[in-house]
């Protein structure tokens, strides 16, 4: 069987938010919680990527990283990396502590789909690169695109054969997608779960 870590990443400094939203509350859950769910749901491991001054916030078994030097800070791609160096795995699951509302079902989907480097969800035309899944074989491409400071996303995407998966092809609802950034956000997201 294929071994897969999930990777959480909640390494952001929240500043639009006002305050560190991994720790804001849904449903009755913490944002990472949540996140964590799903991803324990597909994954044998996982991991979060968070910066060291939020550790003894999150539960003591819990695997926590923080990015590799010299790329603390370097965005995604770094926490990926990070992951990838210290839990081997032939797959790697990524989704981020802002995305409380995907549930376990719609990562079951997702890694169906999954025949090549990199499978990464679509909604509405716009790349959702945070929910996807990623094999070994690019673990060199994010080293070479972090090496020339290419701390982009796309930087490794362009160099890899990618699955680009339609959102609707997972869930009914594509506001689960939503990406909790600001309090504006977190506002319509909790609108959205009382209707």
């Amino acid at each position: 069987m294929t071994k897969k870590v999930g990777i959480l990443l909640a390494g952001g400094m929240s500043r639009r938010y006002g305050s560190q939203k991994a720790f804001a509350k849904v449903e009755g859950a913490f944002f990472y919680e949540k996140s964590y769910a799903a991803l324990q749901a597909v994954c044998d491991h996982v991991v979060v990527v968070t910066r060291e001054e939020l550790f003894d916030l999150f539960p003591i078994h819990y695997t926590l990283l923080t990015d590799m030097e010299p790329y603390v800070g370097c965005g995604p791609l770094a926490g990926i990396y990070t992951a990838m160096m210290h839990t081997d795995a032939e797959q790697y699951v990524v989704l981020p502590c802002d995305m409380p509302l995907i549930h376990p079902n719609i990562m079951k989907h997702l890694l169906t789909r999954h025949q090549t480097e990199i499978t990464v969800v679509e909604v509405a035309s716009r790349l959702q690169p945070l929910v996807s899944v990623w094999n070994r074989s690019t673990k060199k491409k994010i080293a070479f695109a972090l090496q020339k400071k290419q701390y982009r996303m796309r930087d490794v995407f362009d160099i890899s054969s990618i699955i680009k998966v339609d959102g609707e092809s997972l869930t009914d609802h594509l506001e689960v997608f939503m990406n909790i950034n600001t309090l504006e956000q977190d506002k319509e997201m909790r609108k959205w779960l009382e209707s």
